[in-house]
């Protein structure tokens, strides 16, 4: 099926581009909220499913083995942008389960922060892995081994008991059989499974009411800073709205939770446009009736981004369609 349009790109009035998509929202019994497009074919979630990376590191006792605290649980779920507090936090990780950096196996990169890339190259250094944006989600896998008393080298890979831990998390949660489901290798080298929205959103809504999603939901509401960064469209949302847990993944996915409300959701936006996906997101919880009237106000002025070109003239805007239920 051709999914429907999700949001406009606008140039003096005029829509410029459009993207398509879809979306599921849905309770813990996979009753479905809301949905629009085709929620059936499986998608890759890629960095959307972080909460569920971690899930593992919490239901065994290794993050409180190892002493964790909020910031940290926090980080192993986030995309970062390596600024100096992410790259702390992802050795205090590392430090507190006796883990060497150099064991991680993410990649190094330039940090996504601009300024924390040109404070590494005014010190004369290069990128390390802990700059990578995925380094906190590989510092809980690594403290997650150690816990194991598994070999920490190729801990990414999808027949370590690391990944197996993962990928039966994802099984019960979204009730799924990953056996059957297509799997690829993600940026950071750890496997990643393409399921369907619907059954994306029903693991979501079961996670939001169990205690390690409630941990998870905790330690992100108390400094959304960590899971992006300066300027990242997730830490700015949960930042002006503490209740709702977004994360986005590579090539335009949302998935998150709404705690209060049991309710979970995922989104992908076929031409894997960032710009649409955002604005869709907001769109799409924004006309859930779960919201305080001040949450909605906050909601609204994230389901459009004004466009400006290089002398800050606003030129048009992205702006999410309304969403039919």
């Amino acid at each position: 099926m051709t999914n429907p349009v999700l949001v406009n790109v606008t140039r003096g009035g005029f829509v410029e581009s459009r993207h398509r998509g879809s979306f599921a929202i849905s309770d813990a019994k996979g009753g479905l909220v809301s949905h629009v497009g085709d929620i059936e074919s499986p998608v890759y979630p890629r960095s959307a499913i972080k909460a569920f990376q971690c899930l593992p590191l919490i239901e065994s006792g290794g993050a409180d083995r190892f002493g964790l605290n909020d910031d940290e649980i926090c980080l192993c779920c986030s995309s970062h942008n390596g600024e100096e507090e992410h790259v702390r936090l992802a050795r205090s990780i590392l430090g507190k389960a006796g883990v060497d950096e150099v064991c991680l196996e993410c990649g190094a990169h330039w940090p996504s922060s601009r300024e924390a890339s040109h404070a590494l190259v005014r010190a004369g250094m290069k990128p390390a892995q802990v700059h990578n944006n995925c380094s906190g989600k590989h510092s809980g896998m690594l403290a997650m081994a150690q816990h194991l008393k598994v070999g920490l080298e190729g801990y990414v890979g999808a027949g370590h008991a690391v990944q197996k831990g993962v990928a039966e998390a994802l099984s019960r949660y979204c009730e799924v059989d990953l056996s059957k489901a297509p799997m690829g290798i993600d940026g950071c080298s750890v496997p990643t499974w393409a399921l369907p929205l619907k059954n994306l959103a029903k693991g979501f809504a079961k996670l939001s009411q169990d205690a390690a999603g409630k941990r998870i939901a905790k330690a992100v509401s108390g400094n959304p800073f960590l899971i992006a960064g300066t300027g990242g469209f997730d830490t700015r949302i949960m930042k002006a709205v503490p209740r709702l847990f977004v994360k986005y993944g590579a090539e335009a996915v949302y998935c998150g939770f709404i705690p209060h409300a049991g309710l979970g959701f995922a989104l992908k936006i076929d031409d894997g446009g960032k710009r649409a996906s955002e604005v869709a997101i907001a769109q799409a919880v924004l006309e859930l009736d779960v919201w305080t009237a001040t949450e909605r106000i906050a909601i609204e002025g994230f389901a459009a981004e004004t466009q400006k070109n290089w002398r800050k003239i606003e030129v048009g805007e992205v702006t999410a369609k309304g969403l039919p239920a």
